[in-house]
């Protein structure tokens, strides 16, 4: 059996070898480093990809929640509202921008922004909400959409780990995973569904005018060269890294089905254990042989037992890599820390970090190691 691995970049790499090298050369060749023509052609090919007509590749996907807030006009003191249960980088953009953050709990099954708890958060003073598609699920945007009607918000899409997911409306349309809300976002961490070798990142929005507001953003608040007409920032995706995502984007729909195929075997193997939760979907439940609206960023158990810390050295003593995202809630972080909040207001939250877990998740497991991968657990677990 090969060496398992959590995310097995090098052995997708072997599989798209030429076509990353051929359009790496290309901008070694022109010396396009910065807004070269591969830039340009990948946020053309990611536009038609997920039917939005505005994508702004900038530098990484903090980057790009902050200059969606920015482009939103959202001024100091204004409050907005995302989940408990996730990475940081999303609380911290509106920290960073003097807003005030409000962290709410999440919803059991899905881990996603729990809407009871949302309308309970919100006040005069709120202005946005951020629901978080985590580990590649898309939140209940029929529910946070009309929210935000009701009381006038913004919603910024926090997609960093849900590129290429379909969300169903309850009238049946589908659109993608980041393109529902005012703005939405993504991250091109190497890891993620669709990543590139380095850093990169991207907004994406239907709105004209706001995608030429984040458009000079980007780009030092410049429209004209050494014309600044807003405040800005330096964010702009090089062209070496819009080259991997050119040739890596055709192939992530692929790229997402490999993933729901290896959530489906840890599923029915770990699902016959009493001390193991594991995901579902939020329209139909198990995976189902066409399933869209899940892509697997991460593969996320919940351990009942008492016994999650344990089976996490157990498994790397094994030689099994895994993760548990995330140990601390935002609410608890030291620089997050308000005494809005109350334990009794994040009941969900507390009790996932004690018992989620990921395990490897990636294009290129084989059967021999999923098959390795659930026996140890179950021989541990039961």
């Amino acid at each position: 059996m090969k060496k398992i691995q959590m995310v097995d970049l090098q052995g997708q790499y072997q599989q798209i070898k030429e076509a990353v090298n051929t359009s790496i050369e290309e901008v070694l060749n022109t010396s396009a480093y910065i807004n070269g023509p591969l830039v340009h052609e990948f946020q053309a090919d990611l536009e038609k990809y997920l039917g939005v007509k505005h994508v702004i590749p900038c530098a990484n996907g903090t980057d790009a929640l902050q200059i969606a807030m920015m482009g939103l006009g959202l001024e100091q003191g204004d409050e907005v509202i995302t989940a408990d249960f996730t990475f940081a980088a999303t609380v911290e953009v509106i920290a960073l921008l003097k807003l005030t953050p409000v962290l709410v709990d999440v919803d059991a099954r899905t881990y996603n922004i729990d809407i009871d708890a949302l309308k309970r958060a919100i006040t005069p003073k709120t202005k946005a909400i951020v629901p978080v598609h985590l580990f590649g699920q898309v939140a209940n945007m029929d529910a946070v959409l009309e929210i935000a009607k009701e009381h006038n918000l913004f919603v910024i899409e926090d997609n960093a780990q849900a590129i290429g997911a379909n969300y169903a409306f309850k009238d049946g349309t589908k659109k993608k995973a980041g393109t529902i809300g005012n703005v939405g976002t993504t991250s091109f961490f190497p890891s993620k569904n669709l990543g590139c070798y380095g850093d990169g990142g991207a907004i994406f929005t239907n709105d004209d005018e706001l995608a030429h507001i984040i458009r000079g953003i980007v780009n030092h608040g410049m429209y004209t060269r050494y014309y600044h007409d807003v405040v800005g920032v330096n964010s702009r995706l090089d062209s070496l890294q819009a080259g991997v995502l050119k040739a890596k984007l055709p192939l992530l729909d692929n790229y997402c089905n490999a993933r729901r195929n290896a959530a489906r075997f840890y599923n029915q193997a770990l699902s016959v254990s009493k001390h193991i939760i594991t995901p579902t979907t939020s329209f139909c439940g198990e995976i189902c042989d066409t399933c869209d609206c899940h892509v697997f960023h991460q593969y996320t158990l919940q351990i009942t037992n008492g016994k999650r810390d344990d089976l996490h050295k157990h498994l790397l003593e094994k030689g099994i890599p895994n993760a548990i995202y995330y140990p601390v809630a935002l609410h608890s972080q030291k620089a997050y820390a308000d005494t809005r909040y109350k334990e009794s207001d994040f009941p969900v939250t507390n009790e996932l970090i004690k018992t989620v877990i990921s395990l490897p998740m990636h294009t290129e497991l084989d059967k021999e190691q999923l098959t390795f991968i659930t026996k140890t657990i179950l021989d541990f677990v039961n």
